[in-house]
């Protein structure tokens, strides 16, 4: 196949055209440090490892990209770069690489997160070990940050009154804004700590 042309394109792409139609993207960095110019002659696997180097190297920058913003999960990463950036091998590739050299750590990125929900979102621990499941986080490393939040359920008391005050401030009153309130149960709480807590207010 000749390379009859190169285009750039946004996103630091270029565009090949082969034997005069249009062929695959490539990020523009490969090829640059392949040097390749109209006239040069590739073959099939010439230009499938293009591909592959390209592919790889979108992830790459895409996964650092990601990483510059706020910590993800090997997870999460994988399926953001799979989804907006490069294939699912090259994301795969990347998230390991990134895990091997320490910037994707599940354990931390866990503590971090949980800590979050507990403590910002006055989440329960019901409710946070279903978004770090949803992170992609495995069921032995949520046990072990779980098991340090114990105490989490004698605060869960204070958590919903806070909540409760914060959210429905005419719960006490309003029988409507009393019904919405249980819906707490949706941060993680049982029914039932919800209506003793608002007992216990209720009462007060």
């Amino acid at each position: 196949m000749e390379l009859t042309s190169l285009e750039p394109r946004r996103k630091g792409l270029t565009q090949l055209y082969l034997d005069g139609e249009p062929g695959p993207k490539l990020d523009t960095e490969v090829v640059l440090l392949a040097r390749l110019q109209p006239g040069d002659i590739l073959s099939e696997e010439e230009l499938q490892q293009l591909v592959e180097r390209s592919d790889a190297r979108r992830a790459q920058e895409k996964a650092l990209y990601l990483l510059e913003h706020r910590s993800h999960s090997k997870r999460e990463l994988t399926e953001k770069i799979a989804r907006t950036a490069a294939s699912r091998e090259a994301a795969q590739a990347a998230a390991d690489h990134l895990e091997e050299i320490g910037l994707v750590d599940d354990r931390a990125f866990a503590e971090t997160y949980a800590r979050e929900l507990f403590q910002r979102k006055r989440y329960g621990a019901r409710r946070v070990r279903q978004e770090l499941s949803r992170k992609g986080i495995g069921r032995d490393i949520i046990d072990q940050v779980l098991e340090q939040y114990q105490d989490m359920d004698q605060a869960a008391g204070e958590n919903i009154a806070l909540v409760l005050e914060r959210r429905y401030p005419t719960w006490r009153e309003d029988e409507k804004a009393r019904r919405r309130a249980v819906a707490l149960q949706r941060l993680g709480y049982s029914f039932e700590q919800v209506r003793a807590v608002m007992g216990g207010l209720d009462t007060e």
